[in-house]
């Protein structure tokens, strides 16, 4: 008897990107893709409805994220399997995707041949990373972790926020802002706000909106 296709859900929110992965996937006889969705929330109603045996999920999504989208579909299925499919190579990013509850994490730059691998792969229940996702997973654990409060005062500071408007929108003290932010320049080896932005980005420890 033949078995049964790898039934896959792809999300991502650009239609190019659903597109391509659909035409690579589907050129395999063994992978049929049963849902092809934008946004987070369409993600998790795709998985209630489909059941597919692997997600391959964008974490840069309108409204619901793909950390969050990955988390509300792991509390429908704890046993989902997910790839995170993505532009996002920051140490925080893969951390929070994976304590979320993705089975691996692939970067978009280097798909290569990776992708239709991986998808076996996780479909037999394997978690394979890459070297260099490792690689990045075992630099952040050598670093001083940024607390909840120092990533939301780091994104005040990235829109342009002086401390007196933090001290507001968080409802503390400036002189509070003004520990947050030594311990921030501290944790992140800066020396001023430009720098600590620059790195939190560079790490995915906080997103600029896109318009």
């Amino acid at each position: 008897m033949t078995e049964s296709p790898i039934r896959i859900l792809v999300v991502d929110d650009h239609r190019i990107v659903r597109d391509g992965l659909q035409l690579m996937i589907e050129r395999e006889p063994d992978c049929r893709v049963v849902g092809s969705v934008a946004t987070g929330e369409d993600a998790v109603a795709g998985f209630l409805s489909e059941r597919p045996d692997v997600v391959l999920m964008d974490l840069q999504l309108p409204v619901m994220s793909g950390v969050e989208a990955i988390h509300a579909i792991r509390q429908i299925d704890p046993t989902a399997r997910t790839i995170v499919l993505t532009m996002y190579d920051g140490d925080e990013d893969i951390h929070r995707a994976l304590q979320a509850g993705a089975t691996t994490y692939l970067l978009k730059a280097s798909l290569s041949n990776d992708l239709v691998r991986v998808i076996r792969e996780v479909h037999r229940g394997e978690s394979p990373l890459r070297p260099d996702i490792k690689a990045r997973l075992e630099d952040r654990a050598a670093r001083p972790t940024i607390t909840q409060r120092e990533v939301r005062v780091l994104e005040l500071v990235s829109r342009g926020q002086r401390n007196k408007e933090i001290a507001a929108a968080l409802s503390i003290s400036e002189e509070t802002v003004e520990v947050h932010l030594r311990n921030i320049f501290t944790k992140l080896d800066v020396h001023d706000r430009t720098g600590a932005v620059y790195v939190a980005v560079t790490r995915g420890i906080i997103h600029i909106a896109r318009d």
